[in-house]
């Protein structure tokens, strides 16, 4: 597979978001090595975000141009994909005023969990939504079409405006992103399982509410401070929905094969796709809680549409 030429690539103003498809390390290397060998040649900022052993390819393939590199380790930056944004966000910040910013982010990757996959694409659609308005940078997002399912491909195909197949590039120009995640963010997660304990609630019942998930997750298998998290991100979003969700709500907790799930679903609405995935001044207060429950918990799944708002935390046992 051969790679397109970067020289020539950049449309020049804005977020340019890119998804290159690749085959194995070869691949790999033949089209991401020469997109931050061009940024570094250029005196560009570049940033490149995967997973370890992908990293230390392209490390290994830049040579001495890699001193001159930042490297992170996804599986850590981006475990919850609802993490990744403030990442691009700080390094965007601190790195335009010195010029061009480039980066190269992997949030999919074979072997990833189907829900992490879910997230990270939904991550994908929201980046062009996050950076519609801003400094001038590009990102790729680089998919192994050999080792992923073919629906996370074309999924990566329809959440980003540019697509590189081996030498050829294909751009859409104007492609309604916003329209885009807002269908992702107000699609329906699957439902809980029938076994799930159900627990309506209002406002007289958040103590107790809190001392069922407490007493719950002490008893599942996990790692020592992650019961306390889900029982502080739980309530959180348990309040919310007395707050802002109608008075109250369902809180549904089940064990699955490597997780511990529990949801907080009420009849609110949240128009904002983008909510709880950074925190800024002035923020509302669901977006306050939902971002809270992002940094305690391993993975969290937000859908919100006419029907209310389910809000679904993870914790990997």
């Amino acid at each position: 597979m051969g790679a397109v030429s970067w020289q020539t690539s950049r449309r020049g103003t804005g977020f340019d978001h890119q998804a290159v498809f690749y085959r194995g390390l070869e691949g790999l290397r033949a089209q991401v090595v020469p997109y931050v060998r061009d940024g570094v040649r250029n005196g560009e900022q570049v940033l490149v975000a995967m997973v370890a052993g992908h990293v230390a390819e392209v490390e290994r393939a830049l040579g001495s141009d890699a001193t001159r590199v930042d490297f992170a380790d996804m599986a850590e930056l981006g475990g919850n994909p609802a993490c990744i944004l403030p990442e691009w966000r700080r390094f965007v910040a601190e790195a335009a005023g010195d010029g061009p910013v480039r980066g190269v982010a992997e949030p999919v990757w074979s072997g990833r969990r189907d829900v992490e996959v879910e997230e990270a694409l939904l991550h994908e659609t929201l980046l062009d939504l996050a950076f519609a308005e801003g400094p001038q940078w590009q990102l790729l997002c680089p998919y192994d079409v050999g080792a992923l399912p073919r629906h996370v491909v074309e999924e990566a195909a329809r959440s980003h405006p540019t697509v590189i197949d081996g030498r050829t590039r294909s751009t859409a120009p104007g492609q309604p992103m916003r329209a885009e995640a807002t269908r992702r963010f107000s699609e329906p997660l699957r439902q809980a399982p029938a076994s799930a304990v159900t627990v309506p609630f209002g406002a007289q019942d958040l103590t107790a509410l809190r001392g069922l998930v407490r007493r719950l997750t002490a008893e599942a298998p996990l790692a020592r401070g992650t019961s306390e998290d889900l029982v502080l991100a739980a309530h959180e979003l348990s309040t919310n929905s007395v707050v802002h969700g109608g008075g109250r709500g369902v809180l549904r907790t089940w064990q699955e094969q490597d997780a511990f799930v529990v949801e907080v679903q009420d009849e609110g609405r949240i128009d904002d796709p983008l909510v709880g995935r950074d925190m800024l001044p002035g923020l509302a207060e669901n977006g306050r809680g939902i971002w809270m429950a992002n940094q305690l918990c391993d993975l969290v799944q937000v859908r919100s549409g006419p029907s209310g708002t389910v809000v679904r935390l993870f914790a990997w046992l």
